[in-house]
C-alpha cells in the first residue's frame, strides 16, 4: 500500500534515482517488514537558488523540472518496495533541504536511517563521504550503509563489543537482528594495539576492557536467551577483525565510536573505515539519546 504522507516513519531510506539506492531500499522494505514498521522513502532535491540571464528563456522553472524529477524517483522507489515486501505501509517525502540535513532530521522520529554506498554519479564514496558519515556522526538513530550485493540471509550478524556506551547500544541492535533473522551473533571482541609502558599495565588493561566487555554481551543473552552467540577475540585493530568477518556476513553493527574515542570526535575510525569499505551492509549505532 502507498500512502503519500508527510509524517514521519519509523524506517527511512534516502533515494536519489541510482542502482545503490534502488538497494537501498530493497533493504529497508524487509527490515521494515521484520520489524513491522512503515516504511518512508526521502528524496532531497537541495533546491538551491540559481541564477541565469534575463534574456535566455527557460521551457520550464528550474525548480519545477528538479521537484518533477523527485516525484519520479520517490514512485520508481516506491513501486520496488512494494514489489519486496506488498504489506508493508510506504509513504514518500520530497524534501528541499540537502540530502544530510534532511535525513539528520527525520533520524529523530525514525527506527533507522538507510543510505546507498554511491550516489547517482557513481562515483565511489560519493554518497558515503557526503551523506552517511554526516548522518551517523549528527543522526538520532542508527544508519544503515547498504554495500555489496544481496545478503545470504543464512549467513550470521557481526557485531563488535568494546565495552562503551556506543557499543552496547550497538549490541542491542545486533542482537535484536540476530534474532528477527534466526541466525547466529558473531561478537567481536578486537583488542587494541596500543604501546603501553609494560606488559603488566597491559595486562591489567585488556583484563579490565574484556571484563566489561563480557559483561555487556551477557547482560543481552540474558534478553535474547534464543540468539546462538559465537565469541570472537582477536588481537589485532577492530577494524580489521570487522572488516574481515563482514565478509561471511549480511550485517555488521557498530557503535559510532568506541572506547578510544577522543572527547568532542563524532565518528570513530573504526565505523568510518566500515562505512567506506564493509563488503556487507553496516549499521553505525549512537549511543541511546
Amino acid at each position: 500500500m502507498i500512502k503519500d504522507t508527510p509524517g514521519p516513519d519509523p524506517v527511512v531510506v534516502g533515494v536519489d534515482g541510482s542502482e545503490s539506492a534502488a538497494h537501498a531500499v530493497r533493504w529497508a522494505a524487509k527490515e521494515a517488514e521484520l520489524t513491522s514498521s512503515p516504511l518512508s522513502i526521502v528524496h532531497a532535491t537541495a533546491l538551491d537558488a540559481v541564477y541565469v540571464p534575463a534574456s535566455l528563456p527557460l521551457p520550464r522553472p528550474y525548480h519545477q523540472a528538479v521537484l518533477e524529477i523527485g516525484q519520479q524517483y520517490l514512485a520508481a522507489a516506491a513501486a520496488q518496495a512494494q514489489a519486496v515486501t506488498p504489506k508493508v505501509e510506504v509513504g514518500v517525502r520530497l524534501s528541499r533541504a540537502s540530502a544530510a540535513p534532511a535525513l539528520i532530521g527525520l533520524s529523530s522520529a525514525a527506527r533507522l536511517v538507510v543510505v546507498g554506498s554511491r550516489g547517482l554519479g557513481g562515483f565511489t564514496g560519493l554518497l558515503v563521504g557526503s551523506t552517511a558519515v554526516a548522518v551517523a556522526a549528527h543522526g538520532h538513530c542508527p544508519l544503515v550503509v547498504v554495500r555489496g550485493d544481496e545478503p545470504d540471509a543464512a549467513v550470521p550478524i557481526v557485531a563488535g563489543a568494546d565495552g562503551s556506551v556506543e557499543s552496547d547500544a550497538a549490541l542491542a541492535l545486533a542482537f535484536q537482528a540476530a534474532e528477527l533473522r534466526d541466525v547466529p551473533l558473531v561478537v567481536v571482541h578486537a583488542c587494541p594495539d596500543t604501546i603501553v609502558e609494560s606488559a603488566w599495565h597491559e595486562a591489567a588493561i585488556g583484563a579490565d576492557w574484556q571484563h566489561v566487555a563480557d559483561a555487556q554481551v551477557a547482560a543481552h543473552r540474558t534478553r535474547h536467551p534464543d540468539v546462538e552467540v559465537r565469541p570472537l577475540v582477536v588481537r589485532h585493530g577492530p577494524a580489521r577483525a570487522l572488516l574481515h568477518e563482514a565478509a561471511r556476513a549480511q550485517l555488521v553493527v557498530v557503535g559510532s565510536r568506541g572506547r578510544g574515542g577522543f572527547r568532542g570526535l563524532l565518528l570513530g575510525s573504526t565505523s568510518q573505515a566500515l562505512i567506506h569499505h564493509s563488503p556487507c551492509p553496516v549499521a553505525v549505532v549512537p549511543a541511546r539519546r
